[in-house]
């Protein structure tokens, strides 16, 4: 019995310790994913205007018009306000917004176009794209899709980060103007998440190949 308990106790010394070194790994892939996003898109954000470059299309990546209280998305009105600005001062001429429309009743993309419009964006010069799902099939089906290899992201900046990544990865010719963010404390939740979308990104991109969820036929936006 002794030689039992014994044998049972060494099994679990050497379960627990395998199980604390598989956790030291994954905490150092999640951290190590994050710097090396970070460090690499770091000298392509803008966040003043004048300082950006020129670009034909911009392409504003999707979120909803209000949060799950009914109340207006502080990062769906930031990034909306600067991609208007972009426009009406002659940085982009053209906008795709990529938004989720998987289900009939909840659209992204109407949002922002609508948005867009009340603030004096010409509806001609806006392109809805429904199959921006995720941040990579929105990035991937600007070029894919929309014919667009020379672009300025639009978002919060540590969105801007990941996107530039994925842009990066597909040869895209991208910058990003970093919105507005909202206050700390309204936007704590969103920023772990994306601490962890980072991760998932250099998963998809170098490990699992991820792949847009739809692409469809071409439609070249001609400028």
């Amino acid at each position: 019995m002794k030689i039992k308990l014994l044998i049972t106790r060494i099994k679990k010394f050497i379960f627990n310790k395998w199980m604390i070194a598989l956790y030291c790994l994954v905490v150092l892939f999640v951290v190590f994913s994050n710097v090396i996003i970070v460090k690499s898109t770091k000298g392509d954000i803008y966040s003043t205007i004048s300082e950006i470059p020129n670009k034909d299309v911009a392409l504003i990546l999707g979120t909803s018009k209000y949060t799950v209280g009914g109340y207006t998305n502080l990062f769906f009105k930031y990034r909306i306000s600067a991609a208007a600005d972009l426009y009406h001062l002659g940085k982009v001429k053209h906008i795709i917004v990529s938004g989720d429309n998987r289900v009939e009743n909840y659209n992204e993309p109407k949002q922002m176009q609508k948005a867009l419009i009340a603030l004096g964006v010409p509806k001609s010069a806006i392109t809805l794209d429904y199959a921006g799902f995720r941040t990579l099939d929105s990035v991937v089906r600007c070029k894919k899709v929309f014919g667009q290899n020379e672009i300025i992201i639009i978002s919060q900046r540590f969105h801007i980060e990941r996107a530039l990544f994925i842009a990066n990865k597909y040869e895209i010719n991208a910058v990003g103007f970093a919105a507005q963010d909202p206050p700390e404390k309204y936007s704590t939740k969103t920023r772990i998440r994306e601490y962890f979308a980072k991760t998932k990104a250099v998963i998809d991109l170098y490990i699992i190949h991820k792949k847009p969820k739809f692409l469809g036929k071409k439609e070249v936006i001609e400028i």
